[in-house]
């Protein structure tokens, strides 16, 4: 075939193709990895949004006594706690996408599995306060109505150690493999 024989268009196809566009990792990511890695943001907002109030001195529902902390104190910690949990939520996209690949395998299996088996430690105490489990008691609340929302917001969190434990696995044995 020589060069006259490929039409201009047959050239232009090929130089816009999906992964010139779309820069992909080395390696195919599983489906639930992509979905888990982005869902992994909506799982920590929750918590977030649910910890604000607490910086401004509101106990949401919470039976204990008040503490006189200054609002220059407890708002700059609870804002910055906020912050920094939803990033390193956002930085787990790294485990699936091609930017995450440019670090050594290691450092991001390391990463990984520190952080998931400190998220799966808040598991397993959240499971052994929620239901009071081995002596374990939770925070009272003043009614059902505040209990509901916050072991839904915390039974949401916690669910993100053994979400990045998984992804670092799917990473793990993508790279390996």
């Amino acid at each position: 075939m020589t060069t006259t024989d490929i039409s201009p268009s047959a050239t232009t196809m090929s130089a816009t193709t999906p992964s010139a566009t779309n820069p992909t990792t080395e390696r195919p990511v599983p489906v639930w990895a992509l979905r888990t890695a982005r869902a992994l943001p909506l799982l920590a907002l929750p918590v977030c949004l649910w910890r604000l109030p607490f910086g401004f001195g509101f106990r949401m529902g919470m039976d204990m006594p008040r503490e006189d902390l200054s609002l220059w104190v407890t708002v700059p910690y609870v804002l910055t706690l906020s912050l920094l949990s939803e990033a390193f939520a956002l930085l787990c996209a790294g485990l699936v996408r091609p930017w995450g690949e440019r670090a050594p395998a290691w450092l991001v299996v390391a990463a990984g599995t520190v952080a998931g088996g400190a998220f799966t430690a808040l598991t397993v105490q959240w499971v052994l306060t929620t239901f009071e489990l081995a002596g374990f008691q939770d925070v009272g609340f003043v009614n059902g109505w505040w209990r509901a929302p916050a072991t839904v917001v915390s039974g949401l969190f916690v669910l993100w150690g053994p979400l990045i434990l998984a992804l670092t696995y799917a990473y793990h044995r993508r790279r390996r493999a």
